[in-house]
């Protein structure tokens, strides 16, 4: 049967031979020790003497015991050691590994497995196409994290070590084998073979066969490849290890930890390991008798004093050196989180130099930790410390409080910097380092140490980890025969990067020198070999047709034989040669198709006709100035020198900074980065707007009035602005008008105020005239896109353009150059010079000649008197007026504190100007810039709503320093505070006046008066009527322009449109748990009783609806959860701030498993409906246990377990009333290990219990869990297979007739009595039909004796024959009823044994199965219910798919219920893979839209009409679910998606039922369009119209379904049908009709008989 069962393909046990006996394997030593702890026996006498014994026994049973601890040195790596890695890199055939402490390791690609290399063997020698193949970027991903073994160390020339690795199966986990596999290991391999339901996985563990099934359902991964790392949990394992089942599942394998039992020895412990240790220092111990290291890079913790001797932690497993036992653990927490893969693998600040470092730790034996400016911690290296051929001196080093160094590497695995204090390292200005290079890998000069010289070229050693390589026509500018005549290994050489490839870490240098000093400049791209320019290249191939000649990187391109001289060429070959440097022009230049056409003639004649310039809109360019006009600038377009204009509103985003820039360009200036705009009059416009420019790369604009649509958002500038409104240009001379009450959400009275011209702004297109071919605009911001995220971009952007100009002009004037070293921020000595007027100051610094300091009024505290020194912070530089603002106060001088990434502060504003503000953050003394519109569209209808000098705002700390601000901290604005001006009221009124008024409006709280005088008046609704009858609506009476007199009670100025609410706030308190919405309605008049008025808020009252003012015992209150207390029960908040608790036991009048899981925080609650309405005779299925006195010995009851102790299992019967049940009263199984209860039997479980005795004096309540007792199923499940407890009967020295029949059970002593009686079925020996039979063999139960061995049984009294007779009698009969019962087929099963008897004869009935797992759930055994679904589904035939697809939605409900999410998810992808996937998904939305788990449903749905979009049932439960939920519109835009996904034929009857649902759930409105929209199509559907009058009939009015008939019966269509209707008609004004329109109908039909007629005559 168990080989029936096997699932995995192939594999199997292996047979012996019979004449030999399988060897025992041996245990290893390190078993020995592995569950036994020493016993160490306490001494009263405690002193050193005796501390040292102890210490030492206690090690002598640690199987490795480290005596230092020390980082991962290079030196320290052998080959066979084990280590965890970070993929760092992938090449083709190479992978880069980090390993701890920042060593670097190199996995060959014949190093994965062995059938990955036997895969790339067969495809060489079928000489096909290896790039699927050999290609490991397909199953290596930058970050994923490794088990390796070091697999060879090569020395190379130098000295150095190169490390390869590893990661084969059988080398990684050589120390596994088949016996030591245990459930629950995290073990890792590589796809072996790709199968139909999984893959095939090769461990490396000989004569075992792991099988991975795939993943199905919604979350379903990618394909694994041959090949494929993949880090397991060992699921399943059968036939003692030789097959095995494996899951990839992440969330299991994270949380996955070796422990004990798994059997981990030295010899196969593995790294990436999750292992609990218990902390000793840096000595952790783990796994009972192992112990291990964590260095200081691998703390939890940068403060090791966290850490106290014996805490309990987690830790990883980092390296296993077998040959030393070593073991080094890391406690890092991303490490711990061990989801397969590492976020971050590289850092971008690699190469960056700091300066101001501290050294905040020294370990003499491995390095030091630093600490950089910006906080962050890196680690250097010993033998970076230290420079080249220097003693390391660790005194030195810590006497220097701060240290400079550089940025060489990032460690994965540690997450750390490595840094370098080496000065070489530091200041070097050519640094050889790929990540380090600055100015761009290709043409760029490095400086190397040639290693090895060979035919084809020189080797080149560049840094410690790469190396370059000089081709053999590249070591020279003539072709070298023998290069070894002119270099050396040694040499120290200066090459050029020719070619770059980083994922494969290949890199061309070139040594040629007319490369190496040539002043052109260097094609790199495509796009740099603009047309015109001349560059230097070499020839690497000369054909017929011409040369080939190539430059940086891959850049190529060809020289026609009739551009190669002046001279007709007619053997190129004879002229040119291959690696030779020449210089050539370029033609023609296609960028897209990366081809060239090249010259050799245009250079040597000095040829200069330039192609004519091809004018292409969005295409970039470069141009030169040429001239200054009062619009822009005249500009040549560079190489061709084609003429074109750059408007001054064009060169930035920010008005303020074009005109900036219009001011520094000067004549001759050379503008990169452009782009052509458009083309009028053959004049070109070009533009450097960032906005347009990055609009126009993504293609985001229009290119003709054609393509522009309705609700087109798109990116233009300010033309023009009219009075009505302002024109708006767009890229290809688009213009389209704003009017002015679509150019801003807030009322405009004018519209020059509110943009400028050259602004550039976001429009959306709200109206198309296709005759005159215009469009509407709208600049709303509520109409366009939220572009808060482009704030800080266009912020950044603006101040890059100023500091462009301040640039230029320092080039140009020696003042501006000393402006230009100020920054915002920067503190200037000054000299005060004299007060102005205005009250600012003006000041001069020695530091700056020339040049205008102010400081205005705002800025100046105290008295200052001139010539007085001061310390100034400057504010702003301007410097077309050699000005500089400054600011002398103190809190802006103060100290500047830490600011911490999204911390909130008050700033003010101290500087504004027309784009930008500077801004003071609070007391932290940090000055920052932020942008004074929040978005381009933004407007202000006050001058209040603006920023201004002296306000305050909010901000949000995003960097607390960047470096675009010159190291001020980047904040993002949050809402600035706009301060509302005072209104002095208009009105003469008194309080008392008695006035006439008229009523303007009546809303639900108040009625708005007009009063003479042109004043508001408002009257709120308790001051309507002076004694409203409760229930009743004041307002209700009141009508518009209606004239009352009213009486002024007060007044105050209406500052804004915010609406006034009343002072009076309601909070009541019910009786019940209901939607306050359907009980109250706004304007409803209540009498209502004060409960309190709040101190702090007087206008807050505390009220009463059902008088109610405080709480009583006895009182009635709804509360809400405030708490939720496992396994005890509820914390409430009870009205009138009081708080209660509930018990489990008081929850419900029907306990029910789980009792806590339905409640919730803050959740509206009410328990025991019995107590909270004591009148209304409620069925009660639990008791409430008032006192012990209550309880009656026999009585059944179920309850809650509370705990297992030692003393027995105690069920909590109420709140204050505990009841014990002993072990022998709790299972008939005999249970040793009474920690088999504490499993199976956990808190909160219900049971049913009966009572034993019961001692009121004392409280004890004793009871049992004996199904004899109880009629419940056992409390332990079979499935454990514990014996059955035997209950020995002491033999008395004279048996009677009726004790032999009692403990008789063989099959003579049956037919015996069974000759007495009437025929019976005949019952084999040893089988029982019900477990109720044993009630017959044991005499104890009759007769009320225990049976327990522990006890003394009483002497039985002997009894006289009669007696005896009539018990023989009685247990006849109860045999023989027993018997009828049996045989009859209609009996309902009772006992497990009467459901397995029913199973044996149906075991194909899905009904049954599912009673039995009713059966068990109803006595709370989840697990067995479990069971029985299992056994279900595997015993159930493959044929009877219905029947299995039942036992699947009931294991779905059962996991619904009562398991977890995950295990919910397993059940459902098993019942996809086995059964059609459309009824699952179905079944499983159900089962969540039924137990209101909403949001799983509709993200259920959502992937169903996905991926089931063709079924029209999936689109119709869709529909039905969001309607239910009230969601109309969504349930609408899904009719809309269903209809583009079906066939037109299902279009009706989608479209009706989607109708239905609206009339049900939805909006009657709708569905009666709908109805009318599709029969108005298909009037002849004689269907719909008998659904739609139906419907009608339950939702609509007479009126309309009266309309609704004649319509019907006016159809042309068959009389038969027409009949049809009629009879309805008639039906219907009979049931709800009256005698007159019954009559009416008979007449219509009379009508419409002899209209037929006489068609038919």
């Amino acid at each position: 049967m168990a080989s029936a069962e096997e699932n995995f393909p192939r594999g199997g046990a292996t047979k012996s031979s019979p004449g030999s006996k399988p060897a025992k394997p041996r245990a290893e030593a390190d078993n020995l020790f592995e569950t036994r702890e020493p016993a160490v026996k306490k001494r009263r006498k405690s002193g050193k003497k005796d501390e040292t014994p102890l210490k030492n026994q206690k090690d002598a049973f640690k199987l490795n015991a480290p005596s230092s601890v020390d980082i991962l040195h290079m030196k320290n790596l052998k080959v066979g050691t084990l280590l965890l890695g970070c993929v760092k890199e992938v090449a083709d055939l190479e992978v880069v590994v980090g390993l701890p402490s920042g060593i670097v390791g190199y996995l060959p690609v014949t190093h994965i497995c062995d059938a990955f290399t036997k895969t790339l063997s067969s495809q060489l020698d079928a000489a096909d196409s290896i790039e699927e193949f050999s290609s490991l970027l397909h199953i290596f991903t930058p970050g994923m994290l490794i088990r390796c073994i070091v697999s060879s160390l090569q020395s190379t020339n130098d000295g150095h070590l190169i490390l390869k690795l590893s990661i084969n199966p059988k080398e990684v986990n050589k120390g596994l084998s088949a016996d030591a596999l245990k459930s629950g290991m995290t073990i890792s391999g590589c796809v072996e073979s790709i199968e139909d339901h999984g893959y095939l996985v090769d461990i490396g563990v000989t004569g075992t066969n792991a099988f991975m099934p795939k993943k199905m359902g919604p979350d379903e991964p990618k394909q694994l490849m041959v090949g494929q790392y993949v880090t397991c949990l060992l699921d399943e394992v059968k036939s003692n290890g030789r097959v095995v089942r494996l899951s990839q599942d992440p969330a299991a394998v994270s949380q996955a930890f070796a422990v004990t039992q798994q059997g981990w020895t030295l010899s196969n412990l593995l790294p990436g390991l999750l292992v609990k240790v218990t902390t000793h220092g840096l000595i952790l111990d783990f796994l009972t008798s192992f112990s291990g290291i964590v260095d200081f890079m691998h703390l939890g913790s940068d403060d090791p004093s966290m850490y106290n001797i014996g805490d309990g932690v987690k830790a990883c497993v980092l390296y296993v050196e077998p040959s030393t036992r070593l073991v080094a653990l890391s406690l890092r927490p991303h490490l711990l989180q061990l989801e397969g893969c590492v976020e971050c693998v590289v850092s971008d600040r690699v190469g960056d130099v700091f300066e101001g470092c501290r050294m905040t730790a020294v370990h003499h034996n491995s390095g030091a930790i630093m600490e950089l400016p910006d906080n962050t911690r890196a680690f250097v290296h010993i033998n970076h410390m230290k420079e080249h051929n220097e003693t390391f001196n660790p005194n030195r080093l810590l006497a220097q409080g701060e240290h400079s160094c550089r940025i060489i590497d990032f460690s994965p695995i540690e997450q750390l910097h490595m840094v370098s204090l080496r000065s070489f390292v530091i200041y070097c200005s050519t640094t050889t380092d790929l990540t380090l290079i600055p100015l761009g890998p290709t043409g760029f000069c490095l400086q190397g140490k040639v290693t090895g010289l060979f035919k084809f070229g020189l080797h080149v050693r560049l840094t410690r980890h790469i190396k370059g390589f000089i081709p053999r026509i590249h070591t020279a500018d003539v072709v070298l025969q023998n290069p070894e005549k002119k270099f050396s290994v040694g040499d120290n050489i200066k090459c050029r990067v020719l070619d770059l490839d980083v994922p494969n870490r290949k890199l061309i240098l070139t040594k040629k020198k007319a490369l190496m000093e040539t002043v052109l400049p260097l094609f790199t791209s495509y796009s740099e070999s603009r047309v015109g320019r001349i560059s230097h290249g070499f020839v690497v191939a000369v054909k017929d047709f011409g040369c080939i000649v190539r430059f940086y990187g891959n850049v190529k391109g060809l020289v026609p034989r009739g551009e190669l001289s002046s001279e007709p060429v007619v053997v190129p070959q004879k002229l040119f040669y291959v690696g030779q440097v020449v210089k050539v022009k370029v033609l023609k230049s296609d960028p897209e198709q990366e081809k060239l056409l090249l010259s050799f003639k245009a250079v040597v004649e000095g040829e200069s006709d330039n192609p004519k310039f091809h004018f292409e809109i969005g295409k970039k360019v470069e141009v030169k100035v040429l001239s200054k006009v009062p619009n822009g600038l005249e500009v040549a377009i560079l190489p061709e020198g084609t003429p074109a204009l750059l408007p001054t509103m064009h060169l930035s985003d920010h008005v303020s900074n074009c005109t900036m820039l219009w001011e520094a360009l000067q004549d001759g200036d050379v503008i990169s980065d452009l782009v052509t705009l458009s083309c009028s009059n053959q004049t070109i416009i070009l533009t450097k707007k960032p906005s347009v420019k990055a609009a126009l790369e993504d293609h985001l604009q229009t290119k003709d009035f054609s393509d522009i649509q309705v609700g087109l958002q798109l990116t233009g500038w300010v033309k023009n602005i009219m009075t009505y409104g302002v024109f708006v240009e767009f890229p290809h001379g688009l213009v389209g008008l704003a009017p002015k009450m679509t150019m801003s959400d807030k009322f405009l009275s004018s519209t020059a105020d509110a943009f400028k011209v050259g602004q550039t702004v976001v429009a959306k297109v709200t109206n198309l005239d296709q005759e005159k071919s215009r469009f509407v605009l709208s600049l709303r911001m509520s109409d366009v896109d939220n572009m808060d995220g482009q704030s800080q971009a266009r912020l950044l952007q603006g101040q890059k353009e100023r500091k462009v100009v301040m640039e230029m002009l320092s080039i140009r004037d020696s003042e501006t150059q000393e402006l230009s070293q100020l920054r915002v921020g920067s503190k200037l000595k000054a000299t005060v010079c004299t007060y102005q007027v205005d009250g600012s100051v003006s000041l001069v610094s020695d530091d700056l000649s020339g040049a205008a300091i102010l400081a205005s009024k705002h800025h100046v505290t105290g008295l200052v008197t001139p010539g007085q020194k001061v310390t100034s912070v400057v504010l702003h530089v301007d410097p077309f007026t050699s000005q500089v603002h400054v600011s002398l106060l103190p809190k802006l001088l103060a100290q500047k504190k830490k600011l911490a990434v999204g911390s909130k502060h008050k700033a003010k504003v101290q500087y504004l100007d027309s784009d930008f503000a500077v801004i003071s953050l609070g007391d932290m003394g940090h000055l920052s810039i932020i942008p004074t519109l929040a978005h381009p569209n933004e407007t202000f209808r006050f001058e209040s709503e603006k920023l201004a000098v002296g306000r305050m705002v909010t901000v949000t700390v995003t960097s607390p320093s960047s470096e675009d601000l010159h190291g001020l901290p980047l904040v993002s604005l949050e809402k600035p505070v706009r301060v509302a001006r005072e209104q002095e009221p208009k009105h003469r009124y008194r309080p008392g006046d008695l006035v006439t008024v008229t009523i303007r409006s009546v809303k639900s709280l108040g009625v708005q008066l007009s009063l003479p005088g042109d004043v508001t008046g408002h009257v709120h609704m308790s001051e309507v009527v002076e004694s409203p009858a409760h229930g009743s609506f004041p307002m209700s009476s009141l009508k518009v322009g209606t004239q009352v007199n009213a009486r002024v009670i007060g007044g105050r100025a209406i500052r804004s449109r915010r609406q006034v609410y009343p002072l009076s706030r309601f909070q009541g308190v019910f009786s019940e748990a209901r939607c306050t919405r359907k009980i109250f309605k706004t304007g409803k008049a209540l009498h209502a009783k004060v409960i309190c008025v709040s101190p702090n808020r007087p206008a807050h009252l505390l009220l009463s609806l059902i008088g109610v003012h405080k709480l009583e015992e006895g009182s009635v209150a709804v509360a809400t959860v405030c708490k939720v207390v496992p396994h005890v029960g509820l914390l409430l908040r009870l009205p009138f701030g009081a708080k209660g608790s509930v018990s489990i036991t008081d929850l419900s009048d029907c306990f029910r498993a789980n009792p806590l899981d339905q409640y919730h925080e803050e959740q509206l609650v009410s328990f025991n409906e019995s107590r909270t309405h004591p009148g209304s005779n409620l069925p009660v299925v639990d008791a409430e246990v008032l006192s012990v006195e209550g309880l009656k010995n026999g009585q059944t009851l179920r309850a809650y377990v509370k705990v297992v102790g030692e003393a027995g299992i105690f069920l909590r019967l109420s709140r204050t009333i505990t009841g014990r049940v002993a072990f022998n009263k709790a299972t008939n199984y005999y249970v040793t290990d009474h920690s088999i209860y504490t499993r199976h039997i956990t808190p909160d479980m219900l049971l049913t219990a009966k009572v034993l005795s019961v001692e009121p004096e004392s409280g004890h309540v004793d009871l049992s869990l004996l199904p004899d007792d109880t009629g419940t199923a056992d409390v332990l499940p079979e499935s454990l297979g514990l014996p059955l407890r035997t209950r020995v009967e002491k033999k008395n020295r004279k048996r009677t007739q009726s004790d032999c029949f009692l403990v008789c059970t063989n099959e003579s002593c049956v037919s015996e009595k069974a000759s007495a009686g009437p025929a019976r079925l005949q019952v084999l020996s040893g089988f029982i039909w019900d477990s109720s039979l044993s009630a017959l063999c044991t005499a104890s139960a009759g007769l009320g004796h225990d049976s327990s061995e522990d006890e003394e049984e009483e002497e039985t009294p002997k009894k006289t024959r009669n007696q005896l007779e009539e018990e023989q009698k009685l247990a006849e009969k109860k045999l023989s009823e027993l018997e009828v019962e049996l045989m009859d087929p209609g009996r309902r099963p009772q006992t497990q044994t009467d459901f397995e008897r029913l199973l044996l004869g149906s075991p194909d009935s899905s009904l049954l199965w599912l009673q039995y797992m009713a059966f068990h759930l109803q006595a709370t055994e989840i697990e067995q219910a479990r069971a029985i679904a299992e056994r279900a589904l595997k015993t159930i035939s493959f044929r009877e798919e219905q029947e299995k697809l039942n036992v699947w939605v009931a294991l779905l409900n059962l996991e619904n219920m009562y398991g977890s999410e995950e295990s919910l998810r397993k059940v459902f992808e098993r019942a996809v893979q086995y059964c059609e996937p459309l009824p699952v998904y179905q079944q499983l939305a159900d089962i969540y839209a039924k137990s209101y788990k909403l949001k799983e449903a509709e993200d259920l749905y959502k992937k169903m009409v996905k991926r089931f979009r063709q079924e029209k049932a999936v689109w119709q439960n869709y529909g039905t679910f969001l309607l239910q939920q009230g969601q109309s519109d969504p349930a609408n835009a899904l009719l809309q998606r269903a209809l583009k996904s079906l066939s037109s034929k299902e279009h009706v009857d989608l479209i009706a039922k989607f109708a239905r649902l609206e009339f049900q759930y939805g909006d009657a409105e709708r569905a009666k369009s709908m109805f009318e929209k599709v029969l108005s199509t298909y009037p002849k559907r004689t269907d719909l119209w008998s659904v739609f009058i139906d419907l009608m009939i339950k939702h609509g009015t007479q009126k309309e379904i009266r309309e609704l008939f004649d319509r019907v019966i006016h159809l042309s269509v068959s009389v038969k049908r027409i009949k049809f209707f009629f009879k309805r008609y008639l039906e219907y004004e009979k049931k709800d009709g009256t005698a007159e329109s019954v009559q009416v109908v008979k007449q219509k039909a009379l009508e419409y008989v002899e209209s037929k007629k006489d068609e038919d005559s």
